[in-house]
């Protein structure tokens, strides 16, 4: 059976995040099935060439995650899963979604911390530099994410006012 087989009705609305216009939010069906064609099954045999010794052919069960936006035709997005069978649809769709996140951090990582800048030949060098941009990008997330510190200026923190002695 195809995902439109399944029909708007099995589409489930979820609510990813709030973005700047409001709640972001979709309809999404989850279906478990097997990847199929050469390319998947080559993966799968390299995968079971360095991990199991004993590799049947079959590819393992994994979630289809679809997206149906409102007013679309078909869904628009797809995107395959091997998280367990019983990851809720709010968070497969979590992690589907924070695709903008992992682009926008490697953005910064690249032009604003200095990742692409790295022009040594040794892996030694190249490792304490990867090591640093990550330091220094993890320190700043820290920052942004730290709830702001009172100042003088702050409201909570009042300078007192001097006694006056006779």
């Amino acid at each position: 059976m195809t995902a439109v087989g399944h029909g708007r009705q099995a589409f489930t609305e979820v609510t990813w995040r709030e973005g700047s216009r409001g709640p972001m939010r979709s309809r999404f069906l989850a279906l478990r099935v097997r990847p199929a064609g050469v390319r998947a099954r080559r993966l799968a045999q390299a995968a079971a060439t360095t991990r199991y010794r004993c590799w049947d052919g079959v590819l393992p069960e994994v979630t289809l995650l679809l997206e149906w936006p409102a007013g679309a035709e078909t869904p628009t997005d797809y995107w395959l899963s091997n998280l367990p069978a019983d990851t809720p649809i709010a968070e497969l769709v979590r992690l589907a979604k924070i695709r903008w996140r992992i682009e926008h951090d490697y953005r910064e990582l690249k032009h604003g911390l200095g990742l692409d800048h790295f022009e040594g030949r040794s892996w030694r060098g190249w490792h304490h530099h990867v090591t640093l941009v990550t330091a220094a990008h993890a320190f700043l997330t820290e920052q942004r994410l730290a709830p702001k510190a009172d100042t003088a200026d702050s409201p909570s923190i009042r300078p007192s006012k001097p006694s006056k002695t006779f």
